[in-house]
């Protein structure tokens, strides 16, 4: 008999919305006699139900249920019958986020005359719009020349503060799925009426927060960068709290007593974890104190921290020798709790790099991470929780060794950096779905060190031989577009985004080179470049051995607005609000290890 199967042309793309957290079910409208069982896949990769967690075809109408959507789920579905490829219909899923915000400061005093800015930062898909309240009334309509709303709506400024400014003010974000508000609170008083939360926030908030934690040659610098001043330094004699050592221990044969650093992080504004490959430890300080309270042996030239706060540990690669030899995986468990810390080994071996998803407002837990081998064309993907191996992803078909990883959410994917090798062109990154584990394909024609913003839109991926900076915007039906195509001659060392001041849910992209004295600046929302210039030369890569980004830069998070970059015997600060150079700090040579320290 003749299998005859339709699907009506108004059927051919369906659009489907929901909400994450609900479940879905998508059905395939394709109908005939003897219709053969029908075959889903997604981003043309052909579901595999036992494979999956959340997604199942359990229906006995071959639909394909979604148990609990989140932001991974969106893209594109395609349904048809085994054997009749060429009639499919495809499904798209959107998502939706209810809104999420964050304020800053909690609270603030201020005194009368001068200026107070009240910021509140609001994710959500689709983006939701912002209104403030002051003691419960809308102040919309009181909006003026001294009361103005920026960057819509995401930061309220009051030019000239007067007494009856005090108050709570309230934000509220709103989107079609959803509401979230925080308060933040201002109090106008003079200098001779400090009252208990102007003491407490002029001396302890401000006191040891908002600082960048500098690691160089000669020690600890903690600098606050508003004022470019530094408030500690941590010199190479000091000790450490529980073992008395010094900080730098004195090298046989070496005239002055100097430290060397190689990768820091910072465990929930509580401490900084940082390694000293020559002394085979990691060190741990603590911000309140500012002092070094302990330290922590692991294996040989411990060279990159990752601190994985879903799970509250800090992930420890060292190389075992400067060839790499012996690499190892050690991880430190309760990280935050910060007494008597122990080390634990993994089972891995041969770890060239490893990759970890950060988290952000939206996504606050990671399940997964992956590792790469050296010289092998594969990642393996691991479980944080168990610190075991799930599977291995083969690049065999692309013979694509991986360097670097980036990942969003929006999605769900992961994007690749092969590894160069000198006789072939720059190979296309490859794209990975988290959801399916499989190998999509290339990102189109995009080489290069992939970064993600911290809201997972935008993927900017630099050549670093060519100096093509390419931006691509990830939708809210999971599609990668290219946006802009840039060609600089910075060939750049590392990248940041810095939230923008003007526009809600934009960025601007820092860059340093790796032998240039430019920072080259872009403005996502236009794709315009600036550049500034004659920040003194990068430190060498010869001086730098432990990573690839021998100048880094460093944004100081959510609402701050200042970066650093270190050149080799000293350190700039970049107001991110203006686009300028805030001021150079002298005498900080090699400087390529910082850690932002946010409220404390």
């Amino acid at each position: 008999e003749v299998v005859q199967l339709s699907l009506p042309e108004d059927q051919k793309i369906s659009v489907t919305t929901i909400t994450v957290g609900l479940s879905t079910v998508l059905t395939c409208s394709i109908r005939g006699a003897l219709r053969p069982p029908i075959i889903w896949k997604r981003n043309g990769v052909i579901l595999n139900f036992l494979d999956l967690e959340d997604i199942n075809d359990f229906g006995e109408d071959d639909s394909l249920y979604i148990t609990k959507v989140t932001t991974i789920h969106m893209g594109n579905y395609t349904c048809h019958a085994y054997g009749y490829e060429e009639l499919y219909q495809t499904h798209i899923l959107q998502v939706n986020v209810p809104p999420v915000i964050r304020v800053y400061p909690e609270t603030q005093a201020q005194e009368p005359g001068v200026s107070a800015s009240l910021r509140c930062h609001a994710e959500g898909i689709p983006n939701p719009r912002i209104t403030w309240l002051k003691n419960g009334i809308d102040l919309m309509p009181k909006l003026s020349k001294q009361l103005t709303l920026l960057a819509n709506g995401s930061e309220l400024h009051i030019s000239s503060v007067r007494y009856e400014d005090t108050g709570a003010y309230t934000c509220i974000a709103k989107n079609e799925v959803g509401v979230d508000e925080d308060i933040s609170s201002l109090f106008i008083e003079d200098s001779a009426r400090k009252t208990l939360a102007n003491i407490l926030w002029r001396e302890e908030g401000l006191s040891v927060g908002n600082m960048f934690y500098v690691f160089s040659d000669d020690g600890i610098t903690v600098l606050q960068p508003s004022e470019c001043e530094i408030r500690r330094h941590i010199r190479p004699q000091e000790r450490i709290f529980t073992s008395y050592e010094e900080i730098c221990p004195r090298v046989e044969g070496e005239g002055t007593q100097s430290c060397l650093w190689a990768s820091a992080v910072n465990v929930r504004d509580k401490y900084i974890y940082v390694t000293q490959p020559k002394q085979k430890r990691v060190m741990i300080i603590d911000i309140q104190t500012q002092k070094a309270v302990q330290s922590l042996d692991v294996d040989p030239l411990p060279t990159k921290l990752h601190y994985d706060k879903s799970h509250d540990q800090v992930w420890v690669l060292s190389w075992g020798d400067m060839q790499k030899s012996s690499p190892t995986l050690q991880v430190i468990p309760e990280a935050s709790a910060g007494e008597d810390q122990h080390v634990i080994r993994t089972p891995f071996e041969g770890v060239d790099d490893f990759f970890i998803p950060p988290t952000n407002l939206i996504i606050n837990h990671v399940r997964f991470g992956f590792i790469f081998n050296k010289s092998k064309s594969a990642v393996h993907k691991i479980d944080l929780e168990t610190v075991t191996h799930i599977k291995t992803i083969h690049f065999k078909n692309y013979s694509c060794i991986p360097q670097t990883m980036a990942y969003t959410h929006l999605g769900g994917y992961f994007f690749v950096q092969c590894r160069r090798n000198r006789w072939v062109a720059a190979l296309p990154q490859l794209i990975i779905d988290s959801v399916t584990d499989a190998v999509v394909g290339p990102n189109s024609d995009v080489s290069g060190t992939p970064y993600i913003s911290p809201d997972g839109r935008y993927l900017v991926s630099a050549d670093e031989d060519s100096g093509r900076i390419k931006v691509q915007t990830l939708t809210v039906r999971g599609e990668i577009k290219l946006i802009y195509d840039l060609q600089t001659n910075i060939h750049v060392s590392d990248l940041t985004f810095q939230p923008s001041f003007t526009e809600g849910n934009q960025y601007y992209i820092y860059a340093t080179s790796h032998l240039q004295t430019d920072v080259l600046f872009v403005e996502l929302s236009t794709g315009k470049m600036n550049v500034l210039k004659n920040l003194k030369d990068p430190i060498t890569s010869k001086d730098w051995p432990w990573s690839s980004y021998n100048r880094i830069m460093k944004d100081s998070g959510l609402f701050g607005q200042y970066l650093i970059t270190p050149a080799k015997d000293s350190l700039f600060v970049i107001n991110g609000r203006q686009n300028t150079l805030r001021c150079e700090v002298s005498g900080i040579r090699r400087g390529n290890t910082v850690v932002w320290v946010g409220e404390v």
